[in-house]
């Protein structure tokens, strides 16, 4: 009987990439270990497509892979470590926690410390804090992002480590210690980051902090975005959070400024599209959002009217739907009275995301 495994691993060699490609993308199907070396192999093949089809096939093979794959993490060519450091990142292997940290982490290529990154996180051992912390700091962008994210995978373990990095004296440090805060969603951070909110010198680590509140849902930081919707610049992060969080507490102050009554003084311009727009137009947007998602029932009024207002409609129309029925029957009087068709087509289509069809009024 043909041993099919063996007839692929030949076809590795042959002189038709095309050839190369199939049997490479035959074998992660067959999930056989002994296709592992062969493969591995052909990481450096000449034909991009071929190193796909393999990495795609070690990928499905999975246990057998890692450790020759994580030999590759030191290999001369970096196509190869880049590959090999992909792989590894959606296995997430614990057995290869050491050559990951040691190796690829400290690559020159950012695509293995990015991945490798992803994969550290993934795994989620803490032993990989101390290694991933000074990454915050990459001078690549998307390293930085994947690092913040692992660090939120590893999870309680980080927590301290991220708390004391707020204090960093870069910004860009803080700012993604922050991010990653926001993505462990835990209690711990809301005092720290409060303080950052309040105290910090760089505007974008503030408006993270704020976001990352949100994130976090804790209540205790209610009354403080409450005082920061007066804020220039973060009043509409503020009003996201708020909404995020979901306390009633919220409610007054968020129907304020659907219904124009807390408009500030003066609102910061914001171009872009070829419309004029100021920041009031976004925390209004933000402010509709909230509400919807607080769902307190005696707002549903102050959305339908937002339904007048061009800025706030197509998202009054969509909080209205999260109410569920009782927003049916404001929403069939304001079709039954509104001449405008814009603001008719907006009504249709929440009555329709409610089950109401023409004919049931």
């Amino acid at each position: 009987m043909a041993d099919v495994v063996a007839e692929h691993i030949a076809a590795l060699k042959d002189e038709d990439w095309a050839v190369r490609e199939e049997a490479a993308g035959v074998l992660g199907t067959l999930e056989d270990a002994r296709a592992v070396l062969p493969l591995v192999h052909i990481l450096q093949d000449p034909d991009r497509a071929v190193r796909t089809a393999a990495m795609t096939s070690l990928t499905a093979i999975g246990s057998p892979a890692v450790i020759p794959l994580s030999a590759c993490l030191q290999d001369k060519n970096l196509t190869v470590q880049e590959a090999a450091a992909s792989i590894l990142s959606s296995i997430a292997d614990s057995r290869v926690l050491e050559n990951l940290l040691t190796v690829a982490l400290r690559s020159h290529d950012w695509v293995v410390r990015m991945d490798a990154a992803k994969a550290l996180g993934r795994i989620g051992d803490p032993r990989a804090v101390p290694a991933l912390l000074p990454l915050l700091q990459d001078p690549v962008k998307a390293v930085r992002e994947d690092v913040s994210t692992a660090l939120a995978l590893v999870g309680p373990g980080a927590v301290a480590p991220l708390i004391e990095t707020l204090s960093h004296t870069e910004w860009l440090v803080r700012l993604h210690a922050v991010e990653a805060l926001g993505k462990l969603r835990t209690p711990e951070a809301v005092e720290p980051l409060l303080h950052l909110v309040f105290n910090d010198a760089d505007m974008a680590v503030r408006e993270d902090a704020v976001r990352a509140l949100g994130e976090i849902g804790d209540a205790r930081a209610v009354d403080f975005l409450l005082v920061l919707m007066n804020t220039p610049g973060l009043r509409p992060l503020a009003i996201e959070s708020l909404g995020k969080i979901g306390d009633r507490r919220a409610v007054s102050a968020l129907v304020a400024v659907v219904t124009g009554e807390a408009r500030p003084e003066v609102s910061r311009a914001i171009h872009g599209c070829g419309d004029r727009w100021d920041e009031e137009m976004l925390a209004m947007g933000a402010a509709v959002r909230a509400l919807a998602h607080i769902k307190a029932i005696e707002t549903i009024p102050t959305l339908v009217r937002a339904l007048q207002q061009t800025v706030t409609r197509a998202e009054a129309a969509t909080g209205l739907v999260a109410f569920g029925s009782p927003a049916i029957p404001p929403l069939l009087d304001v079709l039954k009275k509104e001449a405008d068709e814009n603001v008719r087509f907006h009504v249709k289509e929440a009555l329709a995301q409610l089950g109401w069809r023409p004919g049931r009024i």
